[in-house]
């Protein structure tokens, strides 16, 4: 059964994959941070991953069903097919992925949400103008070492600009610390989407609870 969409499933989004848990299995890291409270969980396996497209769907299949037994959003990065493949409840795609249009198209007969990445004025524009897209991914907040063709940073100032023009809820992405938690709920995002925060850190529960206290 699917999860259906709302605002309150961004507030402590996780986003990873195997790239971004060297020597770990991410079933077990998905597994800690799913008892920690994360609200939702995006597979996003490509860069810097060594798996073969097999071995991705058997890794997707397992960590879906994680978060189906946690009733927590699957959501599949970029790849409509495998988001289709593993029955997710969303995909997420950037602005040089399938066209929108397309990915709607793809998702709306499974009852997938959609969401997309915008980083600038004109974009988030765009985005206004169509109808399906659930929310939208907007970053870099600050300098990221986690995505190699990340857009130039918007800030605390920025993002606050594109969640009063978006009519749709944005999550924050990109740099963001436990430190920087407060600032960026000031803006109106409904929530943060992180990848290091998590998979660097000793004490992830005390992170997501920061997420969760913070929106």
């Amino acid at each position: 059964m699917s999860v259906t969409f709302e605002p309150g499933l961004l507030r402590a989004y996780f986003v990873a994959g195997s790239q971004d848990v060297p020597g770990r299995d991410l079933r077990d890291v998905l597994a800690t941070m799913l008892r920690a409270g994360i609200t939702a969980f995006q597979f996003r396996d490509k860069g810097g991953s060594q798996l073969t497209a097999a071995e991705r769907l058997e890794l997707g299949r397992d960590l879906r069903q994680q978060c189906q037994a946690a009733n927590v959003p699957f959501i599949v990065d970029d790849d409509v097919d495998l988001a289709l493949a593993l029955n997710a409840d969303g995909v997420h795609v950037g602005q040089s992925d399938e066209r929108i249009q397309q990915v709607l198209a793809a998702t709306n007969s499974r009852q997938m949400f959609v969401g997309l990445s915008c980083s600038t004025p004109a974009e988030v524009a765009a985005a206004n103008q169509i109808d399906g897209i659930a929310y939208l991914g907007s970053g870099p907040i600050y300098p990221t070492v986690s995505k190699d063709d990340a857009d130039p940073v918007i800030g605390t100032a920025g993002l606050q600009a594109l969640v009063a023009q978006a009519k749709v809820p944005i999550v924050a992405i990109g740099g963001i610390t436990a430190e920087s938690l407060p600032a960026i709920a000031q803006t109106g995002a409904a929530g943060v989407a992180i990848i290091t925060l998590l998979t660097h850190n000793d004490q992830p529960e005390r992170a997501v609870k920061a997420m969760l206290a913070a929106f």
